[in-house]
């Protein structure tokens, strides 16, 4: 079993940064393919970035270029920075890990097995 927990939403400017936590426990972080997810209101959640256990990132295009995925190993967290917030980022963020080894970064809900509870990033003008 695995327990996730999301810190480091909050209140943003648009331009401005914030970077989200996932603290995993129950099992070590690099073993699992990690993600974040997001879901803003009356749409579905959808992938943002990703983190392959061998290392590989993926980003939705949306975000490319301003959210970085990282991952420390002796703490056992994930991160996502998020830089030149924009308005239309606003939403919920989700940590999500899968257990399966899969050969590469999946982008859709179904292919992770633990989820975080999430955290709220709104961004405002």
């Amino acid at each position: 079993q695995v327990l996730l927990v999301e810190s480091g939403g909050g209140l943003v400017q648009a331009g401005g940064s914030l970077r989200l936590s996932c603290v995993a426990s129950g099992r070590t972080l690099n073993s699992f393919n990690m993600a974040w997810f997001r879901q803003a209101p009356g749409k579905a959640r959808e992938f943002v970035a990703g983190r392959q256990w061998n290392g590989g990132k993926n980003y939705a295009d949306s975000v490319k270029g301003r959210f970085t995925v990282s991952s420390d190993n002796a703490k056992n967290t994930l991160y996502l920075q998020m830089n030149s917030l924009k308005i239309e980022d606003t939403a919920v963020y989700y940590c999500a890990a899968s257990s399966i080894p899969y050969a590469y970064i999946r982008t859709t809900t179904n292919d992770y097995d633990y989820w975080g509870q999430g955290t709220q990033v709104t961004v405002s003008s």
